[in-house]
């Protein structure tokens, strides 16, 4: 009977022991379920929004403020060129030579024209000479005096005509030399040594280093809003730049460019650095009078937008109250705010500001 009894309180021991073990796991197991609200990151939530907007909002791309297309008036052969795109080029500075011979040659024949005709006025000015002479003296008829006079201005005329052949002739050598007509930078080459050279066909461009502007075009609906001199925010999404320019041209006609009026955005010195031709930017002009947004449309602070690679995101809240990071699709910019397209709703909170580092599945707590 003992070591029954011994038996059972064997067994209650180790049922005891076993349901201890099970309750601290379920513990453990609980207390890793529920996040830790005292080392949660407080954050600032807010829900889209869609009013209407106090600016115009158009884009732009950034482009030099000057730029030529390096070509000749002549047709040849490249025999030299001395740049590639990405170098820089300074005024005066040798671009391109075009073969000449024919031209050289051209340029012997006009200056053994003008020895030739040279001469012959030297030669009729004697005779003019010596008839004025003889008929101041009565020795010599008018007649002959009037064709001693014939004969020197023939000579001088060929001689001036001979000289203006030359003129021609050394303009077009020099279109066989062509050199940059400012510093700056070359952005294309359109030809290689070897290849021929033909009558206003660009062989390279050049852009003036440094002189960016934007170039974006308004619409007709809007363009009375728009005024030289206006403030316009810029913002450069491919490297996240966003400063302040102006206004320094418009254009009063739209006659070639379907209805937009084109403007002209200056852009500050300091803002330069890190900039290049055709880069893509989104203008905010401020307007005295409300420009319509789709009721519907959701939009959110620009500053409140994640990106990763190819991607873009916002934070929100998840029913643990953790953050949850969820991709969505954009459109339009509207000065310092973008429209959602997919993936969050309107009435849907996000993260717009947190006091420390936020990352997927961190424990938040609303402020």
């Amino acid at each position: 009977m003992s070591m029954i009894a011994n038996t059972k309180n064997i067994l209650q021991l180790f049922t005891v022991i076993g349901f201890l073990a099970l309750s601290s796991c379920s513990t453990k197991n609980k207390t890793k379920a529920e996040p830790n609200t005292d080392s949660a990151v407080v954050v600032t939530v807010a829900t889209p929004s869609g009013n209407d907007q106090q600016a115009i909002n158009i884009s732009g791309q950034v482009e030099a403020s000057q730029s030529a297309n390096i070509s000749t008036r002549v047709m040849g052969y490249i025999t030299k060129l001395n740049v590639k795109v990405g170098d820089h080029v300074n005024k005066g500075q040798l671009i391109a030579s075009i073969s000449n011979n024919d031209i050289v040659a051209k340029r012997a024949q006009v200056d053994a024209s003008i020895a030739e005709a040279n001469d012959a006025l030297q030669n009729a000015q004697k005779d003019y000479d010596r008839f004025t002479a003889l008929y101041k003296q009565q020795s010599a008829t008018a007649k002959e005096l009037d064709n001693a006079t014939l004969q020197y201005n023939s000579a001088k005329s060929r001689l001036e005509s001979a000289k203006q052949m030359r003129n021609e002739v050394n303009a077009m050598l020099a279109y066989t030399t062509l050199t940059a007509p400012f510093s700056g930078t070359v952005t294309q080459k359109l030809a290689d040594a070897g290849s021929m050279a033909n009558p206003g066909m660009p062989i390279v461009t050049i852009e003036q280093s440094g002189s960016y502007q934007i170039s974006a075009a308004v619409p007709e609906t809007q363009i009375n809003q728009v005024k030289q001199g206006q403030s316009v925010t810029v913002n450069i999404k491919s490297i996240n730049k966003i400063f302040t320019g102006k206004v320094t041209q418009l254009n009063q006609s739209s006659q070639f460019t379907g209805g937009q009026y084109l403007i002209k955005v200056s852009i500050p010195d300091k803002e330069k650095n890190g900039l290049y031709a055709g880069m893509y930017a989104n203008l905010s002009i401020a307007s005295s009078n409300k420009v319509e947004v789709d009721t519907d449309a959701v939009l959110v602070p620009v500053s409140s937008i994640i990106n990763k690679d190819q991607l873009t995101g916002l934070y929100t809240i998840s029913a643990n109250n953790t953050a949850l990071l969820r991709w969505v699709r954009l459109g339009k910019t509207f000065g310092d705010k973008a429209e959602v397209l997919s993936g969050l709703g309107k009435n849907e909170q996000f993260i717009v500001s947190a006091d420390g580092k936020i990352y997927n599945g961190i424990p938040v707590k609303i402020k």
